[in-house]
């Protein structure tokens, strides 16, 4: 949108946006919703500066709306994580149009942001237009926020268009500039996924990157809740991460990081700033709650004290099931501990990664889903990678590879009920992959079953470098991989009746801001035949690696399996 009519958006909305209240749905006690009217005690007063610092956002849609999400912050660089906001209820009035001009606007309210929630504000609607586009804003005691962008989903019978979706993961603040939200937010998506480690833990200068970080962390590292409520805020403030939110509605899942590096439901890290069990679970809670506070979720995911509902099922239409699963708060603990490690215990039939309840959930999920293609969001490799080229089997414990049982399970699931395309969408390590999904991955010739696309981080261990896939160690050890680059980026999807295709964008650096990005390689999948057809490879230029070099699969270990 152009800045004139941005401007043109924020005066007419001071002037015309009143107090009447849309069709939101209001929860008696839940904090940062939408009420039915202002509390008695909501009173409208100056505020020192702009509320709106840390941006807006949309997520979860359905054919009747979305959740629109805010927060307040004066002074977002607060040490107390509450943003320099007063002890007091903000009265926010949201606004949604069927134009970006907000010449026809279809709903208006009031929500209250209050101080135990960090000032955010999350807005539930229903009874829009299925598959249409809206705008919506926010006022706060005479300011108004940015434009965003969002989406509902097409009737529950209807395929609708070809759905615009990318998915990301990985953004580590210190490691570079969020370049790749800003060339994702010019794609004009209708709908993005981030698969995990939304924000880092660590404090300045503990997860270094070679030639140094290219920005700090503020704060100590985070445990208590302002810890990670000046975290959140943190990132919120950089106006890339803001172009994405703006730009469409998000699913948002979280890894590791948002609490603390590899921790397994109620274990924390080797080495945790909280090893008792009672801390870490005070942990959990804090990263939890705000968590909630700065993503687009509906109220069904409010935090009860260090547990919170995130695995859930969003329909698109006919086209599409998205299944978001979380893969930490229930796991076994890593049998051999982290890394890459030869590891009998990893296939423990009892051993899982969902547990059982979610397990049951996703499994009836399949076995009820009409959808063209059911799409599990997630957050680990899925497929087996075998580091070793003889005949050991070494692979990563913080992967599915370490609850091989849980993974054969979910995979026979999916087969069982016939799921017409079962594709796997993860993150978590720093690099894009693109890999067949098999029965018996010991056997070359085993039936393909599915298909696995990985994303690169958004800035997570720097640069990177690009790299010719053919020539990639694990591509020779495990024949169902298909394709590597160690690049930062994200993955672009065209999701339609008879296709899915996939572009793996990347951008040359993220120590600078500003980068373009281009197409490293395109994947299509084809209505009911499972596995991958590349369709282009943008060559490359650097040196070639050595093939089956064991020094470079070690680095490569190395660089994948650190924090």
């Amino acid at each position: 949108m152009a800045d004139s009519a941005r401007l043109l958006n924020r005066r007419s909305f001071l002037v015309t946006s009143g107090l009447a209240v849309g069709a939101a749905y209001a929860v008696a006690g839940a904090p940062g919703t939408a009420q039915a009217a202002p509390s008695p005690r909501i009173r409208s007063r100056a505020l020192p500066g702009d509320p709106f610092t840390l941006g807006v956002a949309s997520g979860d849609p359905d054919p009747g709306g979305f959740v629109l999400w805010t927060r307040l912050a004066v002074d977002p660089h607060a040490l107390d994580g509450l943003g320099g906001m007063p002890d007091r209820v903000v009265p926010v009035q949201w606004e949604v149009s069927s134009d970006e001009r907000f010449k026809r606007v279809e709903r208006r309210g009031t929500a209250a942001a209050r101080p135990e929630a960090a000032h955010s504000v999350h807005v539930e609607l229903d009874g829009l237009r299925p598959g249409r586009d809206y705008w919506y804003r926010f006022r706060a005691e005479g300011k108004v926020s940015p434009v965003g962008r969002t989406r509902t989903a097409p009737r529950r019978d209807s395929f609708g268009p070809a759905l615009a979706m990318a998915f990301v993961s990985c953004s580590q603040f210190e490691h570079g500039y969020f370049t790749a939200y800003r060339r994702l937010a010019e794609e004009h998506p209708d709908l993005i996924l981030h698969l995990g480690d939304y924000q880092y833990e660590y404090k300045k200068g503990v997860y270094t990157i070679p030639g140094g970080n290219v920005r700090d962390h503020e704060g100590p590292e985070t445990v208590t809740l302002a810890d990670y409520r000046l975290r959140h805020a943190q990132y919120k403030t950089d106006t890339d991460l803001q172009a994405a939110h703006e730009a469409a509605p998000w699913l948002v899942v979280f890894d590791d990081h948002e609490v603390e590096n590899n921790w397994a439901d109620d274990v924390p890290e080797a080495g945790s700033d909280t090893p008792d069990p009672d801390d870490f679970r005070e942990r959990r809670a804090a990263a939890f709650q705000a968590y909630y506070e700065n993503m687009p979720l509906r109220r069904r995911s409010i935090p009860d004290g260090p547990d919170i509902q995130i695995y859930r099922r969003v329909r698109w239409g006919k086209l599409a099931n998205f299944h978001m699963l979380d893969t930490r708060q229930f796991r076994d603990d890593q049998a051999c501990g982290d890394g890459n490690k030869v590891c009998p215990e990893a296939g423990d039939p009892d051993r899982s990664i969902t547990g059982d309840d979610q397990e049951e959930w996703l499994l009836d999920g399949f076995h009820d889903s009409t959808a063209r293609w059911d799409v599990i969001g997630q957050q680990v490799f899925f497929a087996q990678r075998d580091s070793d080229a003889g005949p050991l089997k070494k692979t990563s414990q913080d992967a599915w590879d370490g609850y091989v049982a849980s993974r054969d399970r979910i995979t026979k699931g999916w087969v069982d009920a016939k799921v017409r395309n079962a594709v796997v969408l993860t993150g978590d390590v720093h690099a894009h992959w693109a890999s067949e999904l098999k029965m018996n991955y010991d056997d070359p010739n085993s039936r393909t079953v599915g298909s696995e696309l990985v994303c690169t981080s958004i800035t997570s261990t720097g640069d990177g470098k690009d790299s010719n896939p053919a020539d990639h160690p694990y591509l020779k050890i495990n024949p169902h991989l298909r394709f590597y680059n160690n690049q930062r980026g994200y993955v672009m999807t065209r999701i339609g009746k008879d296709e899915l295709k996939a572009d793996f964008k990347t951008v040359p650096t993220v120590r600078t801001p500003g980068a373009e990005a281009t197409t490293k390689a395109t994947f299509v999948i084809e209505d009911r035949v499972p596995g991958l057809k590349q369709t282009y490879l943008r060559p490359y230029t650097e040196p070639k690696i050595a093939a089956q070099s064991e020094d470079l699969i070690q680095q490569t270990i190395r660089n994948e399996t650190q924090p």
